[in-house]
């Protein structure tokens, strides 16, 4: 089954407002036709959803705009916290749930991000899924049951058309601006077996239509080398994300 290849940079906590118009107005400006054959998220801090928004809705753009977290209450006493609401309001479609740095630095655990899954899902919104091992695990044998065992709980209980609304992505932690990166035959290993769960939890042809991106430093020197692997459907993008030539340069190669 052919899948559009989607590209989504997560800015991380970089940019301010006026930082988030001028690098999304440069992305936006290298739209062209090859970009229709491609998916692609912007996923700015959400202090900056809303310019992200109005530069890329004034270009009448194609690419969507994400959130990088969210609570799964749809409003209350949670300070700091934003709802899904407010994403909604503001022109979000996609949201990173679970990424590395929020499970270990913010307590984030496989039971809230299907918390968290479930309530986007909810509302029609996009998870982005992220997965993945630490260097221990990787050095100890036990990726793949680790990776597979999250991809089963962050989708728990979900209908197989609530998680086609989902992407994955896999990122070894141990890959994450480091400057590391898992070989191509590593990353699809993993990979594989992503999709392997999601047919064992929705069937085949669901876990087939589903999209698994990379997320350990893919940049435009070694995207080449992952994008033909048959499982990697794209890349979630950090460093590279906040350069508007090699994030193009990724989307470019995406469209090939």
């Amino acid at each position: 089954m052919a899948r559009k290849p989607l590209m989504i940079g997560n800015w991380k906590m970089n940019k301010t407002p006026a930082e988030s118009v001028v690098l999304s107005q440069g992305i936006s400006n290298r739209y062209n036709r090859k970009w229709d054959k491609v998916g692609v998220v912007l996923c700015p801090p959400s202090i900056d959803l809303r310019p992200v928004v109005t530069v890329l809705d004034y270009d009448k753009s194609l690419i969507e705009v994400g959130a990088q977290n969210v609570h799964w209450e749809p409003s209350g006493a949670f300070t700091g916290e934003i709802s899904i609401p407010m994403l909604k309001d503001v022109g979000a479609t996609w949201c990173i749930v679970g990424h590395s740095e929020r499970r270990e630095m913010f307590a984030e655990t496989d039971e809230t991000v299907n918390l968290k899954v479930r309530a986007l899902v909810d509302a029609r919104l996009h998870p982005i899924v992220c997965v993945g091992e630490s260097l221990a695990v990787r050095d100890a044998g036990t990726t793949i049951g680790f990776v597979t065992d999250q991809v089963r709980a962050a989708f728990a209980g979900l209908e197989p058309a609530e998680a086609a609304l989902a992407v994955v992505a896999y990122e070894p932690i141990w890959a994450i601006g480091t400057g590391r990166t898992a070989t191509p035959e590593q990353a699809q290993e993993v990979c594989a077996a992503i999709r392997a769960t999601l047919a064992d939890m929705f069937g085949t042809e669901t876990a087939q239509s589903m999209r698994i991106l990379y997320g350990g430093s893919m940049k435009p020197a070694n995207v080449d080398m992952f994008m033909p692997c048959e499982d990697i459907d794209g890349g979630l993008i950090g460093g590279a994300a906040l350069k508007v030539e090699d994030f193009t340069a990724l989307v470019e190669a995406a469209g090939k």
